[in-house]
């Protein structure tokens, strides 16, 4: 696996757009000095009005199955001069110790549902899904900034 390495502080964390990119999640991301989008992206402008915000790695998720997602990986390593991250869509497709592979930061989406929690040393983010509205899950997106620690996801609600 190739670690891709990149100098920010400021991260936005997205996923489960599933082609929708809402005014709101768009106003929450400006300032980042990056954004990570944990796969379910839906169409490929989405990646695109990402990028005019800031660079932006995204991974495949389980619906991204058009063939511009074939230029998507299933997971991405990425380093920032902080911390070490993790991109993967379903966190139960795991197949690696983040711990032991020297992970700080555990991206990842599907689940619509946002949460972080600590194991092993390791924090696990996921920012909940900005697409479509699933059952009664809020729309949601996070904010990581490497500068504070500890560090700990904001999570931003939109309606």
């Amino acid at each position: 696996m190739t670690t891709k390495k990149i100098d920010a502080k400021l991260i936005g964390l997205i996923s489960d757009t599933h082609g929708l990119l809402r005014p709101e999640a768009i106003e929450a991301l400006r300032g980042s000095e990056l954004i990570f989008h944990a796969g379910d992206v839906g169409k490929l402008e989405i990646l695109d009005e990402l990028r005019k915000i800031a660079p932006v790695i995204a991974i495949r998720g389980n619906v991204d199955t058009a063939s511009w997602c074939s230029a998507l990986n299933e997971t991405e390593l990425v380093e920032t001069s902080a911390a070490t991250f993790y991109l993967i869509h379903n966190l139960n497709d795991l197949g690696l110790n983040p711990a032991a592979s020297g992970i700080h930061i555990v991206l990842s989406g599907h689940t619509h549902q946002p949460k972080q929690f600590q194991k092993d040393g390791v924090l696990y983010i996921n920012p909940g899904s900005v697409g479509p509205r699933r059952f009664s899950l809020p729309i949601c997106l996070a904010r990581l900034d490497l500068s504070v620690s500890p560090w700990s996801a904001r999570f931003i609600e939109m309606e």
